[in-house]
Formats: structure tokens, C-alpha cells, sequence
């Protein structure tokens, strides 16, 4: 083999190496909802979810998705099976999900995600990312704060809807209940396609990386309006099959999604 063909082959080696990496490195559950708010009166109740498993600000690649293990919502402190809500899709090529759900009383309805084990070859680990997402419904603003009981999950500590560009959006990382002492927390803007994309300057803007403090408490000022995905990582306490039968590591992601809006001039 010559020396050119040498140097092109392991340029095209570093990419796929490359590539592989950046795939494995921001996976994210997007639950996300037509809206955060729904307004008082009027008819216009019912509210459309957007649900893949793919890299929100690079919009792709998406990954096949099996049907969750669970969809629902908790209000006023009872949770509703919304499983049967679920209608698949195909997003670039890819299973994805879609729901709707008509709000049928005030309050905080949050809305939550455990898809089944995502088996990624490129970290040799199954992947369980339990998701958060909250809807305010005509008004009443008590339940926010609520918890699902996952056994990794997002508490947060400001109300996570009604919010502007720039607020700063605070959560605890908790397992099993409690707090995680300085988790990382991957951080990521759903990049919406077309002319208002964001383009990344560095691959390092494609996802922020913030720490939890002692007590698991963390913050981020979002910079932009729309919606962002908070993750927390962690280690799985056990193994888990992979496709192939083999016993291998498992990551578990605590995540949570928030919108933020423009102030605009009447």
C-alpha cells in the first residue's frame, strides 16, 4: 500500500473513531411538549409530544427507540398511565414516538418517561435515561416540584415553566431519594431545524458540562429561548443483558427538560 493510500486510510479511521465518540457522547430522551403553559379558557387543551432518542442540538442522529416502558403524567399528587397515547413513527429512518394528551383540570402535570434499555456498542453499555417534563394546566401552579420516584431523577428548585431567556434553572440530582453529591449534568439546546438553527463555533458548544455541588445542586443561566435537557449521568448499580446476552454496564440519566421564552415589546 503506498504512502498516500496509507495516510488517507487512517484519516478515514480517525473519523469513524471520531464520529462514533461524538455519537456516544450526548445521547438525550426528548420529551418534549407543543407548549409549557396551557392557558385558562378557550378550547385549545390539548397538548402534543414530541418523543425521540437522538442528540438535541445536532437534531441526529436519531436511534431506534423500542416503545417505552412507561408514559404518563402526575397530577395532583396520583399518576396517569399514558401509555396508550404512544404512536410510533419514523424520524430518519428511526422508531420515535409521538402523544397527545388533553388536560382535563388546573395544575401542574408532570409528565414522565422511562424508555426500555437502549443497547449503545460504542461505550459497551445499555442505556436508561428517565425523563422529565412539567405542563402547567390553566393556572393553578402547585406540583411543580413534585417527584416521580425514579430511581435516578431531577428535583427541581425553580419552577420550571414561564421561564425567559437568561433565568438561571436549578435542580438536585437524586438516587434512590437522595442527593448526589457533585454529579456531572450534560446540557443541551433542541436546536430547532431551518433558518433559526444554531451553529455550534466548537464541538465543545454542542453540549455543556456543569458539576453539582456537595449537595447535589446545580445551576445553569439558558441563553437562548426554547427548550433545554438537563442529564445527569450516573453509573448503574448493577448489569444489565446486552442484545447479545452478555453482562455489561449500564448508564442511568436523570433528565429533565425546560423552556425557556424571548422577552418581546408590545
Amino acid at each position: 500500500m503506498s504512502g498516500k493510500k496509507i495516510r488517507l486510510t487512517l484519516v478515514l479511521s480517525l473519523a469513524c473513531v471520531c464520529l462514533l465518540l461524538g455519537t456516544a457522547w450526548a445521547h438525550f430522551m426528548v420529551l418534549v411538549p407543543d407548549r409549557d403553559v396551557v392557558a385558562a379558557g378557550g378550547n385549545a387543551k390539548e397538548v402534543g409530544f414530541d418523543i425521540i432518542f437522538t442528540h438535541p442540538m445536532e437534531q441526529g442522529p436519531a436511534m431506534e427507540m423500542e416503545k417505552p416502558r412507561k408514559f404518563g403524567a402526575l397530577v395532583g399528587g396520583r399518576k396517569v398511565d399514558l401509555s396508550g397515547a404512544l404512536r410510533a413513527r419514523k424520524v430518519q429512518g428511526k422508531t420515535a414516538y409521538t402523544a397527545r394528551y388533553r388536560m382535563q383540570k388546573p395544575g401542574d402535570h408532570v409528565f414522565f418517561l422511562e424508555p426500555a434499555p437502549y443497547w449503545e456498542p460504542a461505550e459497551g453499555k445499555m442505556i436508561v435515561h428517565y425523563t422529565k417534563v412539567v405542563v402547567n394546566s390553566m393556572g393553578e401552579e402547585e406540583g411543580w416540584d413534585a417527584m416521580v420516584g425514579f430511581p435516578v431523577e431531577i428535583e427541581p428548585l425553580v419552577r420550571p415553566y414561564g421561564l425567559w431567556a437568561g433565568n438561571l434553572f436549578r435542580g438536585i440530582v437524586k438516587r434512590n431519594g437522595k442527593a448526589v453529591p457533585f454529579a456531572e449534568i450534560e446540557v443541551e439546546y433542541y436546536n430547532p431545524p431551518g433558518s433559526a438553527a444554531v451553529k455550534a463555533p466548537t464541538g465543545a458548544h454542542v453540549t455543556q458540562v456543569i458539576k453539582a455541588d456537595g449537595n447535589g445542586v446545580f445551576s445553569y443561566a439558558m441563553p437562548r429561548a426554547g427548550w433545554w435537557a438537563f442529564a445527569a449521568l450516573l453509573d448503574g448499580d448493577g448489569k444489565m443483558k446486552n442484545p447479545a446476552g452478555k453482562d455489561v454496564d449500564v448508564e442511568l440519566g436523570a433528565l429533565f427538560w425546560v423552556r425557556t421564552h424571548d422577552m418581546k415589546q408590545r
